[in-house]
């Protein structure tokens, strides 16, 4: 049983506090330019294989003028479809990459709160190994949860213990918890969960694309 009374004085710390999971100076910043604002994303030294494909992808810049395809609220928002610079109206996206998966690397601590920073993937049918896309990324919204909830999660085994620092997480900041070890967290949101908010909360299609494009370019901030 989880220790409700002690996770009841938990309060959330500053946005810069609360995010950072690795110590100042150790990681990449880049910036992700919406039309809704900007998003300074940190990338992960724990997950090296992600953090460098991500960097040369923005330093090819791979990802200028691409648009969020999938969106949905309270879930996440979905990028990285090279297809998706200059598609028609309607036309679905989502299945498009650099022609290349990465190992999947997952670290209990590095879990997915909102805003985290992690690769899409193909399902486990045709991707047991559960290897992430070469390109395509999603930042976590999400939704806050009960402890109860977590509870349940855990007791029906769809989650493997919950450790103090993802139930403070969970309940408070929110996040998508039945996501975590199936699909690689390589990074996090250090400013702009606003933004995160704005670009989740748009009117959508049938297939979650947003009736109005939304444009990204992502550039390093060195």
């Amino acid at each position: 049983m989880f220790k409700v009374i002690s996770l009841l004085i938990f309060s959330l710390l500053a946005a810069s506090s609360t995010l950072c999971q690795e110590s100042p100076g150790n990681y990449q910043l880049a910036v992700i330019d919406t039309d809704k604002g900007s998003i300074t994303v940190q990338l992960y030294n724990k997950t090296p294989v992600h953090r460098d494909n991500f960097i040369k992808l923005i330093k090819q810049r791979y990802f200028d003028n691409q648009l969020f395809h999938r969106v949905i609220k309270n879930f996440m928002v979905q990028g990285g479809d090279p297809h998706s610079v200059n598609a028609a109206r309607g036309q679905r996206l989502g299945s498009a990459g650099p022609g290349y998966t990465l190992p999947a690397d997952f670290h209990p601590e590095l879990f997915h709160k909102k805003g985290a920073l992690a690769a899409a993937r193909r399902g486990d049918k045709a991707n047991p190994e559960k290897h992430s896309s070469g390109s395509q990324f999603y930042i976590v919204q999400g939704r806050t949860f009960t402890v109860e909830e977590l509870e349940v999660m855990e007791h029906k085994g769809l989650h493997e213990p919950f450790t103090p620092t993802q139930i403070k997480m969970y309940t408070t900041l929110g996040g998508t918890p039945h996501l975590d070890g199936d699909y690689t967290v390589f990074g996090e949101v250090i400013e702009g969960l606003d933004v995160v908010d704005r670009i989740a909360s748009v009117e959508t299609d049938d297939y979650d694309r947003p009736l109005k494009d939304i444009k990204y370019s992502i550039r390093l901030l060195e």
